[in-house]
């Protein structure tokens, strides 16, 4: 069971009946749903099909923007309006700061799917918190991403970041009061207001970050790639017809 306050998971990858039981049972408040390669409708949607007088989910993006090769993973909070994949750093950035969106790092310097220091140097001002971990890093990660938060100044957050049902709540962010809703919420992350960082220990734990960590393999496949990328127009892609070529001066494919 978590601790006292608003508790949490501040990004999960999946969202069911086995999702929701588990987080109940380890006393969250909340979730922030954001699947890859889903447009926000849809997300909206399932995390309002979901949320109950026990549980909310917020609903979140995991933007991919860069190239395949090259891509660098934000997670937006807040959002009114859809933005697809695959853009420009630069040109998802200016989005995500029009629309007002919380702006959160997920496992910042992690192998080739994050931002680094120079990044968060660079989006300093549009960058809202850190994560400083999440049960797939190993320690070096944690330690690399302290140290990046340390540097920059900006707030921390943790999350289960579970894409497999069983690591729901293996992290979470506990803040002092509960939010009204979605926009609150967006705020809150936006003004940085307190927040302690806490996950579960002990050998299950361990066991359960084996378990997340191993899933890497199919995350970052060929496999994934050609389903995503060459099997028709990915739902969230630029070109997708949901997007009305909005984003056709910032995509990168």
């Amino acid at each position: 069971m978590t601790s006292e306050g608003f508790t949490v998971d501040l990004h999960v990858k999946v969202l069911d009946d086995q999702v929701v039981e588990r987080a109940k049972a380890r006393g969250l408040d909340a979730l922030v749903y954001a699947p890859h390669f889903t447009r926000l409708p849809d997300i909206r949607a399932k995390a309002r099909s979901f949320s109950d007088e026990e549980l909310t989910v917020y609903p979140g993006r995991e933007l991919f923007t860069g190239t395949w090769q090259r891509r660098r993973h934000i997670l937006a909070v807040g959002l009114e309006e859809m933005v697809p994949d695959f853009l420009t750093l630069d040109g998802t950035m200016a989005e995500l700061q029009r629309q007002g969106a919380a702006v959160l790092v997920p496992h910042p310097g992690f192998l080739s799917v994050s931002l680094g220091p120079e990044e968060l140097e660079t989006y300093r001002e549009t960058i809202d918190a850190i994560e400083v971990y999440n049960p797939k890093f190993l320690p070096h990660h944690s330690r690399r991403a302290s140290r990046l938060a340390d540097r920059t100044g900006l707030p921390t957050f943790t999350s289960s970041y579970a894409h497999l049902p069983g690591t729901i709540g293996e992290a979470w962010v506990a803040f002092d009061e509960p939010f009204a809703d979605e926009s609150s919420f967006a705020a809150a992350l936006r003004a940085g207001v307190s927040r302690d960082i806490r996950h579960r220990k002990g050998v299950s734990h361990t066991l359960r970050r084996g378990v997340e960590f191993a899933h890497l393999g199919y995350e970052n496949s060929w496999e994934k790639f050609d389903r995503v990328m060459l099997q028709g127009t990915a739902p969230t892609h630029p070109d997708h017809v949901a997007y009305g070529g909005a984003f056709d001066d910032v995509k990168v494919y």
